[in-house]
């Protein structure tokens, strides 16, 4: 039986992208470097945002520090804008029997500031972001989520779109669950070590519930 779903937040709850490619471009022009490609950008999220910057700049890495600086305030003022929750997981959120948590390596006052304006801030009992713990795929995040719930990681589930959540997942000995709407592809989930692919918040519902096949 699920009794925790722990999820990750970009490319898995919330669609981020257009406004992490913006506030990347911002930092950019700021520190005088060329724009980057939503492509691009999509292909650097997942392990927080110094490392979506070191990404954004390279090769000019002595430009880091100030690109971040300048990610951050830009970030802060517009994460809203253009973010929203994917098709479906308000209503799945809203129904799930078991407790809910994220663990993100988004800073966690961004984190909850996109959920408390989505909404459904209130319907997590824990939001760790990646300057609160080890970022991912480092477990204890998690793991300090399952310890806070008192739940063991057999009952536990998380549900991610990157290889970054699935060894999170595994290092913590907890079921993975990729979304397949994600930032990442399915083949490349697949190739990472994804057994398990749901393709709509439909089909992740049933897991929540322990209904899925082998989800109970």
């Amino acid at each position: 039986m699920i009794r925790l779903a722990v999820f990750d937040l970009d490319g898995t709850l919330v669609d981020s992208l257009q406004d992490l490619w913006h506030a990347v471009n911002h930092a950019l022009v700021a520190v005088g470097l060329p724009r980057r490609t939503l492509d691009e950008v999509r292909g650097f999220v997942g392990e927080g945002a110094p490392m979506l910057v070191r990404r954004s700049v390279a090769p000019r890495q002595d430009l880091f520090e100030p690109a971040l600086a300048a990610w951050r305030a830009h970030y802060r003022e517009h994460l809203l804008d253009h973010t929203r929750l994917f098709p479906g997981i308000d209503r799945i959120l809203a129904s799930a029997p078991c407790t809910l948590a994220v663990h993100t390596n988004k800073p966690g006052a961004m984190a909850r500031r996109i959920l408390d304006g989505l909404g459904v801030l209130g319907r997590f009992a824990a939001v760790v972001g990646g300057d609160e713990a080890p970022r991912k795929p480092d477990p204890a995040g998690t793991l300090a989520i399952l310890a806070r719930a008192g739940v063991a990681p057999s009952e536990a589930v998380l549900v991610g779109d990157s290889h970054i959540d699935r060894a999170t997942a595994a290092a913590a000995g907890v079921r993975f669950l990729a979304v397949g709407w994600g930032l990442v592809p399915e083949a490349e989930l697949e190739a990472a070590g994804a057994t398990t692919i749901v393709r709509s918040a439909a089909e992740l519902a049933p897991w929540l519930a322990g209904e899925a096949p082998g989800g109970g």
